[in-house]
């Protein structure tokens, strides 16, 4: 409830201000590369997940031997 409420209490000045800080610190040509990064990330976790999801899904199909 207090992380809607935090998104929710920000408006465009208060996103513009933290935009211009992460521009600030890390400067133009170090952005694309941080946001490449967690694209891969995220993918990475995605695909992750859906093998979890997969081998889950097989080893329970195969634990149910016919009699």
């Amino acid at each position: 409830m207090l992380n809607t409420t935090i998104l929710a209490a920000l408006g465009t000045p208060e996103i513009l201000i933290i935009l211009a800080v992460v521009l600030l610190l890390f400067g133009g040509k170090k952005i694309p590369e941080l946001m490449r990064g967690l694209g891969r990330g995220v993918k990475e976790f995605k695909d992750g997940k859906d093998g979890a999801d997969d081998s889950v899904e097989s080893n329970h199909t195969n634990t149910h031997k016919p009699l």
